[in-house]
């Protein structure tokens, strides 16, 4: 059975490799939406791939160090109350895991159903909810603004994770061999 905030050398690995591709994903590879500061990112994708099959502390930290330093590299600092939205959308996607059994070699209809139910709520709640709150917290920003951003980036980032996150664990369940598939003659 999978432990839910199990830290292994491989989810510290994992981690690493997973932020390292956040980040360069975050800054290269994304669609503009046509709302100010709001992209469809590819990035998200990756990283509700890494929180499926690493756990939410992986997942968490990925968004998290890879939205922070991507802010960082490209604008001098990190747009706080976005980083943590993100890190906070692949913690919330990586408590599905135990529950996944992709690396068992198993990721069927009803499990990319219910990773894509899951991912959904959390882009949800981490876009509309806690993002647009902490920019009129932290940055005092207009909330009609901040909450028709937040709206675009729960959407967006649901679609870069329902189409991107589900083909690579897919892709992913088809190299693990499926438990009791190898048989003695």
């Amino acid at each position: 059975m999978k432990k839910l905030f199990e830290f292994k050398t491989k989810t510290i690995v994992a981690t690493g490799l997973g932020a390292a591709l956040f980040t360069l994903l975050f800054m290269y590879v994304k669609v503009p939406t046509g709302i100010p500061g709001t992209d469809i990112q590819t990035a998200y994708g990756i990283g509700g791939f890494f929180a499926a099959l690493f756990g939410p502390i992986a997942g968490g930290l990925i968004a998290f160090i890879g939205h922070a330093l991507s802010d960082s590299i490209q604008y001098g600092s990190a747009w706080w109350s976005w980083v943590i939205a993100s890190g906070l959308t692949c913690f919330l996607t990586g408590l599905i895991y135990p529950k996944l059994k992709v690396e068992e070699g198993e990721f069927s209809v009803k499990s990319a159903i219910f990773f894509n139910v899951y991912q959904i709520i959390a882009n949800a709640i981490s876009w509309i909810i806690i993002a647009p709150i902490l920019d009129i917290v932290i940055y005092a920003e207009p909330a009609n603004l901040v909450f028709t951003q937040g709206v675009v980036a729960a959407i967006s980032n649901a679609v870069s994770v329902g189409i991107i996150g589900t083909l690579l664990l897919t892709l992913y369940s088809k190299t693990r061999s499926k438990k009791g598939s190898l048989t003695k003659e």
